[in-house]
């Protein structure tokens, strides 16, 4: 004969608050899983996947590209700086007294005299010695062949 066990008694209710305390959360949006017994999971599809990972793709591309766009207008900027400085001085030395034809290519010297009014010359600071007839050297320059002028030494 077999000895029949003897079963025990079950609370219902103490059951069913343990399973919920178990099974449940405070915050479910953050779980990954059913937040509830008769909850179900959501899982994303392979749509969502494609897209997020596209959505991704895109981002980085675009960032890199926009990065190498503000390089270039960097570049741009410093040279419409430089063609800006270079028309100024070239206005400049046009407005100054010049008593010979530039030679495209060359190295000229712009002073200022007293009165500030200015002056090119194919001399340069050093060889005038301790006689300078001026009142300050303003700039070594190259005349281009667009006819504006490079400044090389301030």
């Amino acid at each position: 004969m077999s000895k029949k066990k003897k079963a025990k008694s079950i609370d219902v209710e103490k059951i069913d608050l343990d399973l919920m305390k178990e099974r449940t959360t405070d915050l479910p949006g953050l779980i990954e899983y059913a937040h509830s017994i008769g909850g179900f999971s959501i899982v994303p599809t392979e749509e969502g996947v494609i897209k997020g990972q596209a959505m991704n793709a895109m981002k980085e591309q675009t960032e890199m590209h926009m990065h190498q766009i503000y390089e270039q207008m960097q570049v741009l900027a410093k040279q419409a700086n430089k063609l800006k400085k270079r028309a100024e001085i070239s206005c400049e030395i046009y407005n100054a007294q010049m008593r010979f034809k530039p030679v495209i290519g060359k190295t000229y010297f712009l002073y200022e005299k007293k009165d500030q009014t200015k002056v090119l010359s194919m001399v340069a600071p050093q060889e005038w010695g301790n006689s300078l007839p001026f009142e300050k050297f303003i700039a070594k320059v190259k005349l281009l062949s667009d006819h504006t002028w490079e400044v090389l030494e301030e």
